[in-house]
């Protein structure tokens, strides 16, 4: 599918954030498909490059909240990348965002910053999209491990025409 340079992509840019090229994964799954009018993007980590991570570990020991920050929105990135990948432009093929599901790497006494971490992706989609294509429901959830050590790993679900 050609991808259109459209309007989502240009505020991003704005705001100092690159659509990534969509990377492919070494294990056996699918990073997206597209099932009718919805694109389901599999849970995506914050990579920098094939085989590297942005950051690595827990939050709040290894992974300051800053960087979880930017991990969360490296994620979120990496998955409108799929999506663009699969429908072309963000701008006229896009719905809506459904769901989005914000998993982290906490340790085991509690870790509290999860929702405020969670907010930098959330409001990352509202500023690509729109209210009213961007504003989504979500999940935030801590988890013990992630794949490759990562600190988050986003999934999401997206209406599509």
């Amino acid at each position: 599918m050609s991808l259109i340079e459209d309007a989502a992509v240009r505020r991003l840019q704005a705001l100092g954030h690159e659509l990534p090229a969509p990377t492919g994964t070494q294990f056996d799954y699918l990073p997206a498909s597209r099932h009718g009018r919805t694109v389901y993007v599999a849970g995506q980590i914050p990579k920098v490059a094939e085989r590297r991570l942005l950051a690595y570990g827990i939050l709040g020991k290894e992974v300051d909240q800053d960087l979880a920050i930017r991990s969360t929105q490296l994620c979120v990135l990496h998955a409108l990348a799929w999506v663009r990948s699969l429908v072309g432009s963000l701008d006229e093929n896009v719905e809506r965002i459904l769901r989005v599901n914000f998993f982290f790497q906490v340790p085991e006494e509690t870790f509290g910053s999860m929702s405020e971490i969670a907010d930098a992706g959330s409001r990352l989609l509202v500023a690509a999209l729109g209210e009213e294509r961007g504003r989504h429901p979500r999940s935030v959830i801590g988890v013990r491990e992630l794949p490759r050590n990562a600190p988050v790993l986003v999934d999401m679900d997206v209406a599509v025409r």
